[in-house]
């Protein structure tokens, strides 16, 4: 296993020893610090960058080609990371302790050591890591927070004024699509320069702000969380499929969410987050959008199609359909039938027109 040791505070020094236990160079753009794994032992980046008010950030994408540690070991207070893993998985520990954590792809983790001890990052051999980890330091940062923390968990509240590192800190969950959609934008800029430096520093008070919101969320019991998580997005696209294939005989929304092993309200903002809708307005605009393609494609009666799609009432899909598209549907399939407007403005038809059945 491969052994790099890194024994210097701030973020440029991180880097700096980082490169040399490589044996290679760093780069510095714009207060960017940056080091590319030698090929011998792997390939990839890892660079750091350090924002006023004591916080910073280390950023890794990166395979090796061995099992690999990355032992953080300053004789000082270490900042508290908050590691977020977008790709593969890594360990951590604390050095003065032998237990290992495991963070997976989709999980961040909340981690502070106690006293000088350090921190260690163990990646797999072969397994490539894309790893955020947003530093801050509880000293600097405390002008900024001294006057709001008692609007914070009690924990969190422990946390960011333990300046002298007396307890040990961790915590680890899923996060949100909110966070996911974040660490997507650390690549916007792939050049350093003054705008990214910026611009970065703005996503990192972002993550910070999320990461503090996702640990009060995960206090909360299961029926009680507000957050989507990430690996919730699956059981989002389940029912998906289960409203899309059973749309004649439509389960409600309640046993659909059972199902798929969601509380109702999380499948509903899970639908509102994803499509920017309710479940139950997606549901009446997949209907319409079927209504719609079977009136101009098939000679189907407007009963039997208004059934295929799991309604029985007649003058309620009148109304639905004249609320959405300003015609009745009866008129619509008339104008079809004699190819009077073209089905591509059927949209651009006046909503205020007025047609009986």
């Amino acid at each position: 296993m491969k052994h790099f040791t890194v024994s210097s505070l701030p973020l440029r020094d991180v880097i700096s020893d980082l490169a040399e236990e490589m044996d290679t160079e760093f780069t510095e753009d714009c207060n960017v610090f940056e080091v590319t794994v030698p090929e011998r032992l792997g390939q990839g980046k890892v660079f750091g960058i350090d924002f006023d008010d004591g916080l910073g950030l280390i950023a890794y994408d990166c395979i090796f080609h061995e099992d690999t540690k990355i032992d953080f070991s300053v004789a000082k207070v270490h900042p508290v990371k908050f590691l977020s893993c977008q790709v593969g998985q890594f360990e951590h520990n604390f050095k003065n302790e032998s237990n290992w954590h495991e963070i997976e792809q989709y999980k961040n983790a909340i981690v502070a050591s106690s006293s000088n001890h350090g921190h260690v990052l163990r990646f797999k051999a072969k397994v490539r890591v894309k790893l955020y980890s947003l530093e801050l330091n509880r000293r600097k940062f405390q002008p900024k927070i001294s006057c709001d923390l008692n609007s914070l968990a009690k924990q969190l509240q422990s946390l960011f004024n333990d300046v002298t590192a007396k307890k040990t800190f961790y915590h680890d969950g899923f996060y949100s699509l909110q966070y996911a959609e974040i660490l997507k934008e650390w690549n916007r800029f792939e050049k350093n320069s003054f705008v990214r430096k910026i611009y970065l520093e703005s996503l990192s008070n972002k993550i910070l702000a999320l990461q503090i919101m996702q640990f009060e969320d995960d206090l909360r019991s299961e029926g009680k969380k507000t957050m989507l998580r990430k690996p919730e997005l699956k059981q989002i696209k389940k029912a998906l499929g289960i409203i899309e294939n059973n749309l004649e005989d439509l389960p409600t929304i309640t046993q659909i969410a059972q199902e798929v092993g969601l509380q109702p309200r999380k499948l509903q903002q899970g639908f509102q987050e994803i499509f920017g809708k309710s479940a139950n307005d997606y549901i009446k605009d997949k209907r319409l959008e079927i209504i719609r393609t079977l009136l101009t494609n098939s000679d189907y009666s407007i009963s039997t199609i208004a059934s295929m799609v799991g309604l029985r009432s007649l003058s309620y899909v009148s109304e639905l359909f004249k609320k959405e598209y300003g015609i009745l549907p009866s008129k619509f399939k008339q104008q079809v039938a004699a190819r009077t407007v073209q089905p591509s403005s059927f949209l651009k038809i006046d909503k205020n027109e007025s047609e009986e059945q």
